[in-house]
């Protein structure tokens, strides 16, 4: 599948090829969710989103990875290092760095606004220094560059029916939404790495603050504050989440099954949250299997019935059947898929 993705993107160069098979490795093992909702775009379009996926990876790793194997400094050069990577491949395209040449690539191709990649390395700095966030607002300044760019970045990819600047709005509002879900999943395993994403405010309004959370991390018990404030987290993501709906019918119908996929899926894990008593302080909440599978079955039928409207009708046979294309949606093409 993957040579097939490249060959329908154009990708020639040996190296650059790599590179991307690179970022769709990265991507395949770390993005579970998301790589699941890039199989349901057209082939051509997946490594680009390989790519942007690949590289705010390898920068969230520097940040999360070396972890207690790094102290400050060390993870800051290592960011400054990929800065300049960063900056270098996108003037000239070269990079030794894999997921650097493969963005630079993207970037190019579609051309994306390298702002975009700037406000993201902000944010990534700024993971190294704050560890808590006062309010909501605060927080939304540190996922604009965080999360709302990453929407930001897909959108050339995903192609709109309407101007870009249209649905840049609901596309930012998205990439928030996703980080929201993966703050509220995370509470745990983030207090573990020093940090703590949901607003103080927030948390004190409910009785809560940031020892009250190490304790039940610690001890494995529960507080019914706690709940109650997961629980109104909870309630704001499920906010973003409608902000981002009207954009789904902005993209092109090609893309809007593999994002509304991922809109489904990541929502799922609020459900999974929630139905699991909200105790993400002591396990992460996870979608079943068979849930995403129908999920994907789902994506797979829009897929086919997108193409089909997309492909003029001489290329049809009888009763309009594709001759060509997404195939028959079957069990074996969901178990590939999820």
């Amino acid at each position: 599948m993957t040579e097939r993705e490249l060959d329908a993107a154009g990708v020639t160069d040996p190296a650059l090829r790599e590179a991307y098979r690179h970022c769709r490795r990265l991507n395949a093992r770390h993005g579970r969710t998301y790589f699941l909702a890039t199989r349901l775009l057209p082939v051509e379009r997946r490594p680009a989103v390989h790519a942007l996926y690949g590289f705010a990876r390898w920068a969230d790793d520097i940040v999360d990875a070396l972890g207690t194997g790094a102290d400050s400094a060390r993870r800051d050069a290592e960011l400054a290092a990929l800065e300049r990577e960063l900056e270098q491949g996108l003037r000239d395209g070269e990079s030794a760095e894999p997921v650097v040449r493969a963005l630079a690539d993207t970037a190019r191709r579609y051309r994306i606004d390298h702002a975009h990649f700037a406000d993201f390395m902000a944010a990534m700095r700024s993971d190294l220094v704050v560890t808590d966030y006062a309010d909501y607002a605060a927080l939304r300044r540190y996922m604009h560059g965080s999360a709302a760019v990453i929407g930001l970045q897909m959108l050339p990819v995903l192609g709109t029916v309407t101007d870009r600047e249209t649905a840049a709005p609901h596309a930012a509002a998205l990439g928030v939404a996703f980080q929201l879900t993966n703050f509220l999943r995370d509470v745990g395993e983030d207090l573990d790495r020093g940090r703590v994403y949901l607003p103080a405010d927030l948390l004190a309004a409910h009785g809560v603050d940031r020892e009250r959370l190490r304790w039940s991390r610690d001890t494995g018990r529960r507080d019914p504050r706690i709940t109650s404030a997961l629980r109104a987290f909870e309630r704001l993501t499920r906010g973003v989440y409608r902000q981002a709906v009207p954009g789904l019918a902005m993209l092109e119908p090609v893309s809007r099954p593999c994002i509304r996929t991922a809109f489904v899926l990541y929502g799922g894990i609020l459900d999974a949250v929630a139905e699991d008593g909200y105790a993400v302080l002591h396990r992460r909440s996870v979608v079943p299997r068979r849930r995403r599978a129908v999920v994907a079955a789902d994506g797979l039928a829009r897929v086919a019935a997108a193409r089909l409207r997309a492909r003029p009708a001489a290329a049809r046979g009888p009763g309009g059947v594709p001759l060509t294309g997404a195939g028959p949606v079957g069990p074996r093409m969901v178990e590939e898929v999820a």
